[in-house]
């Protein structure tokens, strides 16, 4: 096990809310998404680490763990999986992990919350994740689609851009250049 440094000031960024548990400003106006589910964005950050993988590789001298061949992380309910893993510590009396950086694959779950994508930073000290690329986040059968998702841990609010780099390809119709962010999402239905 190793556990998680101490958090700084949180990294502040809006563009589309995801705050209380979920989708809270989308399920509001939706009606969609129970908003009394635990998300990821509730996450007990301080939580101690365990990992399992096909290799582990660590450099002591750079203060580095690889791991390789289907990783699993868990802390307490939140699980990240990938096909690898750098892990960033310090060695201050004790191993204290700063930052996972996974690639390949990459999965985020918790509860019945699970978002995808090409790659994710975990900063421990920020305590913010931050996905990128082809990124997907399901809830049910709700979805929300975007180049880059982040979760802010201390704040509980969430951020999707369009696209990764700021840039890239539009939907039909969007602005050239820009990125979208799509999804749907459920809403009740009458029952007469």
């Amino acid at each position: 096990m190793i556990p998680a440094a101490t958090p700084r000031a949180p990294f502040k960024r809006l563009a589309l809310v995801w705050s209380a548990g979920g989708f809270a400003l989308t399920c509001a106006l939706a009606s969609g998404m129970n908003l009394a589910a635990q998300g990821i964005a509730r996450h007990d950050s301080r939580a101690p680490v365990t990992y399992d993988a096909g290799k582990f590789v660590l450099d002591d001298r750079a203060n580095q763990a690889i791991f390789s061949g289907g990783v699993i992380v868990n802390q307490a309910d939140l699980r990240i999986t990938s096909d690898r893993m750098l892990v960033n510590f310090t060695q201050a009396g004790q191993l204290e992990i700063q930052r996972i950086t996974a690639t390949g694959g990459v999965v985020v779950t918790r509860g019945e919350e699970r978002a995808s994508g090409d790659n994710a930073v975990y900063d421990f000290n920020r305590r913010i994740i931050t996905m990128a690329g082809n990124v997907r986040l399901r809830r049910g059968a709700d979805t929300l689609n975007g180049g880059r998702l982040t979760i802010d841990l201390d704040s509980g609010v969430s951020t999707v851009d369009g696209s990764a780099s700021g840039g890239g390809s539009a939907a039909p119709g969007a602005p050239a250049g820009r990125g979208r962010v799509t999804g749907s999402f459920n809403v009740p239905q009458n029952r007469d």
